[in-house]
């Protein structure tokens, strides 16, 4: 018999991956920075032409554009983390399924214990 499994993908700080880690940060804080924008404009734009109630419309775009502000602080958090954070310290990057063979007589416990596979610049270094 064949079960899922979750594996835990750990990635290894170095100095290149702290360096890409910080260009997806700040990316991510742009397309949300434009997000919120476009949002804001939007919302000016329909409350111009006055075919939605404004309170509710209001409500709609004020929701959204506080969701962007807070992914924001929560990326501007993550940088600030990042940069205390030495190289070599490992990350949670994902979780990824696998599929695990049952077989009769198998030993339970090490079928079911969590697996952990570390990155390094890309390669995997270990599989724990």
């Amino acid at each position: 018999m064949k079960i899922l499994q979750n594996v835990i993908v750990n990635q290894v700080l170095t100095d290149s991956s702290k360096n890409q880690l910080l260009e997806k940060y700040k990316t991510d804080i742009s397309r949300l920075q434009k997000e919120w924008d476009q949002l804001r404009f939007e919302l000016k734009k329909l409350e111009k032409t006055k075919k939605f109630q404004p309170a509710s419309l209001r409500a709609h775009f004020e929701k959204e554009i506080n969701i962007r502000q807070e992914k924001i602080k929560l990326l501007d958090f993550q940088i600030e983390q990042l940069d205390i954070l030495p190289v070599g310290s490992e990350l949670k990057e994902r979780e990824v399924q696998s599929i695990v063979d049952v077989e009769i007589g198998a030993n339970w416990d090490e079928l079911i214990q969590t697996k952990t596979i570390v990155i390094k610049d890309g390669i995997v270094s270990e599989i724990r």
